[in-house]
């Protein structure tokens, strides 16, 4: 199953390729997207066989960001079909400088669509470490076109721009690798494979230094994809130019990444090194929430706003992974949580951008007369992504917290409870604003898409739902993916 998992998005993909109606392409998404979902809601009733050890094996962890990715891929399918109905074929006008541009062939971006799902896949489906790069770098390759897809100079430099510093990351990436094989050949005659069971059954003969090396280098690798700070400067051009029904990919793009970091840090828990890992993680992990905050509050362009929300959310999980106890456990559940908000919202500010021309949310005013049912999402969308109650990021950052508290790190829950407070004040503003007052002149109440509003509801009714009722499998999956690092 875990095979068919992966080969059956790379084989839709060349069948997209070849494929001349628009029609039967999209049908074809939207099949793949729906037997991806249906084979991981089995994985999680019969755990599927591995495949070569660890080559392809899937835990806890690893169902998690599997089931996440589905998810998201599913809902911008549906996305997709009033997304492409909407766009018109050729010379198009850019709404913030002019620019004459074309769009992308649609076989392009379906095709590097489904290439970008197998190998996303491919990283939740694997604990071998060298597999796992391959899978991460082929997100990297894949997401490439999807961002250039409004062909202008300013996405071909967000396009560049992308590829070039998480090009980087990923070299570093591969740097941390070698470092962690050497790091475990301390004993002759006894091969240590690059695999998570091989890794932490050997773990406690590691060579210390070796390891660090190792470490920092994973995890400034995989933080550069992930959008940590200060490596996070491709985020934020990225997700203001690519094409809303990319960046719904984003959710699923920074859950590979902070996978990566997730391996690598149960490693350092079984080499007895989490102490290490930890003050890395706690470290940069409020850097990232500090700098987000700092660049959201009086930021004008909403769309870049939401980029910056995710270097805060990525900066959240690796501060509750550094933290550990009930922190780690929440992180993951922030990760579920945000990447379910996050896609929503993203698809609901492509829609908003093609109503007011514009990504200004100074520019934007009435959203709530213009488009009742949207605007109405995109205030409930807000609200849950500022861990407001009773969505689900309430709890999961209230467990991070927790962590904080019983670790006792007081001044780390201070600044925590302030970073969190100065970006709920620089989000609401500004969201509050578009929603309500008069319309600009000329703007009126338009028809919205049902279509592309069905799978927005959808995620956002997930993230209610998971704050009020956290269901006994998703819990105990919780659990088990950070069993390693829950510290009496």
């Amino acid at each position: 199953m875990l095979l068919l998992l992966i080969v059956l998005p790379l084989g839709a993909a060349l069948t997209a390729w070849f494929i001349g109606n628009d029609g039967v392409r999209r049908a074809l998404l939207l099949l793949v997207a729906a037997c991806e979902l249906l084979l991981t809601i089995n994985c999680w009733f019969s755990p599927p066989a591995d495949i070569g050890g660890d080559l392809l094996s899937l835990d806890a962890m690893g169902l998690l960001v599997l089931t996440l990715t589905v998810i998201l891929f599913f809902a911008s399918s549906i996305y997709a079909i009033s997304y492409f109905r909407d766009e018109r074929v050729g010379e198009r006008r850019d709404h913030i400088q002019g620019l004459s541009f074309f769009n992308a062939p649609e076989s392009t971006f379906t095709t590097c669509m489904l290439i970008f799902l197998g190998s996303a896949v491919l990283v939740a489906c694997t604990k071998h470490f060298g597999l796992l790069w391959v899978g991460i770098e082929t997100t990297t390759l894949a997401s490439a076109p999807l961002i250039y897809f409004h062909r202008h100079k300013r996405s071909l430099e967000a396009t560049w721009k992308y590829l070039i510093i998480c090009s980087v990351g990923m070299a570093l990436a591969m740097v941390g690798n070698i470092l962690l094989d050497v790091s475990m050949q301390t004993k002759p005659f006894v091969a240590v494979h690059m695999t998570l069971t091989s890794l932490l059954a050997n773990a406690h003969n590691v060579h210390p230094d070796w390891f660090k090396a190792a470490f920092v280098f994973l995890f400034i690798g995989y933080g550069t994809k992930m959008g940590i700070a200060p490596m996070h400067t491709w985020l934020p051009d990225t997700y203001s130019e690519a094409p809303s029904i990319s960046t719904v990919l984003s959710g699923a793009l920074l859950n590979c990444a902070f996978l990566g970091i997730f391996r690598v840090w149960q490693v350092s828990l079984g080499a007895g090194l989490g102490d290490f890992s930890s003050s890395l993680l706690i470290g940069f992990g409020l850097l990232s929430m500090l700098t987000a905050a700092l660049f959201i509050v009086k930021q004008g362009d909403f769309r870049r706003m939401l980029a910056y929300s995710s270097v805060e959310h990525m900066g959240l999980l690796l501060l509750g992974l550094g933290v550990g106890y009930a922190a780690a456990k929440g992180s993951v559940a922030h990760m579920v949580n945000h990447s379910l908000v996050k896609a929503a919202l993203f698809l609901l500010a492509g829609k908003i951008v093609a109503k007011y021309a514009s990504r200004s949310s100074y520019d934007i005013t009435g959203l709530v007369k213009v488009a009742p049912i949207g605007s109405r999402l995109w205030l409930a969308g807000a609200i849950a992504l500022v861990g407001a109650p009773p969505f689900a990021l309430f709890w999961s950052e209230f467990f991070v917290l927790q962590g904080i508290l019983q670790r006792g790190l007081l001044w780390v829950g201070i600044m925590y409870l302030i970073i969190l407070g100065t970006v709920f004040v620089g989000m609401m503003t500004p969201v509050l604003h578009m929603y309500r007052g008069t319309p600009p002149p000329g703007m009126e109440e338009q028809p919205e898409s049902l279509i592309a509003l069905t799978p927005v509801a959808l995620l956002l009714v997930c993230a209610l739902v998971l704050g009020v009722y956290m269901p006994g499998w998703l819990e105990e999956a919780l659990q088990a993916a950070v069993a390693l690092g829950l510290r009496p």
